[in-house]
């Protein structure tokens, strides 16, 4: 039992953060229910059905509700300002520089995470938790936190969560670590907890309509006219047509580039200067390594002359062999064993041991 431990639970008003809250209540922590307001509808538009979704209201009213049935307070926090400074803006300003980001790695570092972590201080507790499907362990041998996959495949989510630094993870939970999702639904359900059969969303929370579009000419005045008919050209940079603007494309795209190439074309470099949009054949997608910055090491110290590692760089995708190796400035070189398609600049490179993370950063280079 964990006696006279408090944790700081962040309650999404999904299943998954009220199992979490669930469990730890029944290991004996004094729990604190916080669910974060971190977007506006107003601001970002693609406003579907404005009571659900995540910070709607509906989302706000279950995670009270479970926390009531749990005995638990209950607060909302607007971390709003917060969010949109370090993730929303961070967001429009990669896609304008023709990168393609992942906002929730940088909202699991930024936000949730060093934020909340702050706000639990505040509040006199030991731990936060969150719904994640990940794990925490203690190497003694190292001296430190390590992270693992989530045992659900399915729902892993650690690759997410690289940019946690270690002081954070020494007072993170995840409770929801050695579970399935059909686990977590029927926990849910034989404790009655509103949740219980709750969808959940796939698509990016403050692009509820899950339009990239429409939600960048909605926050960028004047975006449409600023790019439209820019030059689409071929890998010789011979011009074979105009597209409608290089933020709404990324690597690997083969809709939206016009027809009558005669063979399949996909979108294989983007540069934000010029307006310009380069296509090629599927064998131009190939690379044979990356760089990446802002890498945040976990359960190793650093890559030292070279580590071997199976690298993601999509959340969704398969990991492949490769070889790690340390540069300056907090960067570091990957190899892959095998070429690998549409290595995308902006998405994270996350590089694992098994199902332990080594650490992580965003691809800022790619070596064709």
């Amino acid at each position: 039992m964990a006696l006279n431990k408090t944790v700081v639970v962040a309650m999404s008003g999904g299943v998954d953060s009220s199992v979490a809250a669930l469990l730890l209540k029944q290991q004996g922590y004094n729990c604190i229910g916080i669910t974060m307001k971190l977007w506006d509808y107003e601001l970002v538009g693609g406003n579907l059905n404005h009571e659900s979704g995540c910070c709607s209201l509906d989302a706000i009213s279950d995670a009270r509700m479970v926390c009531a049935k749990l005995d638990m307070p209950h607060y909302v926090l607007n971390f709003s300002k917060e969010f949109h400074h370090e993730v929303v803006d961070n967001f429009v300003e990669e896609y304008l520089a023709g990168r393609t980001p992942n906002p929730c790695v940088l909202c699991n570092t930024k936000i949730k995470w060093d934020t909340l972590i702050e706000k639990a201080r505040e509040l006199g507790a030991d731990y936060i938790a969150t719904g994640h499907y990940a794990q925490v362990r203690y190497n003694e041998r190292s001296g430190r936190y390590e992270l693992y996959r989530g045992k659900d495949a399915n729902k892993d989510q650690s690759y997410a969560l690289w940019g946690i630094k270690q002081k954070s993870l020494a007072r993170t939970l995840f409770p929801l670590g050695k579970l399935t999702k059909p686990q977590v639904r029927q926990i849910a359900q034989e404790n009655d907890l509103r949740t219980a059969h709750k969808s959940e969303s796939m698509e990016i929370c403050f692009v509820p309509d899950n339009d990239y579009n429409r939600f960048l000419k909605t926050v960028v005045d004047g975006l449409e006219e600023k790019v439209a008919d820019g030059p689409l050209v071929n890998t010789a940079g011979q011009p074979v047509g105009t597209h409608k603007g290089y933020p709404f494309f990324t690597i690997g795209q083969r809709r939206g580039i016009g027809t009558g190439f005669g063979k399949p074309m996909y979108v294989v470099d983007i540069d934000a200067q010029s307006n310009r949009v380069v296509i090629g054949e599927e064998t131009d997608l190939y690379s044979r390594g990356l760089i990446a910055g802002q890498v945040n090491f976990i359960s190793i110290a650093g890559a030292g002359d070279g580590v071997k590692a199976q690298i993601k760089i999509r959340y969704k995708s398969s990991p492949f062999d490769g070889v790690v190796y340390a540069l300056d400035d907090g960067r570091v070189r990957i190899e892959f064993e095998q070429p690998q398609k549409a290595v995308t600049l902006g998405q994270s490179a996350v590089f694992y041991d098994g199902d332990r993370v080594l650490g992580g950063g965003i691809i800022r280079e790619v070596l064709k």
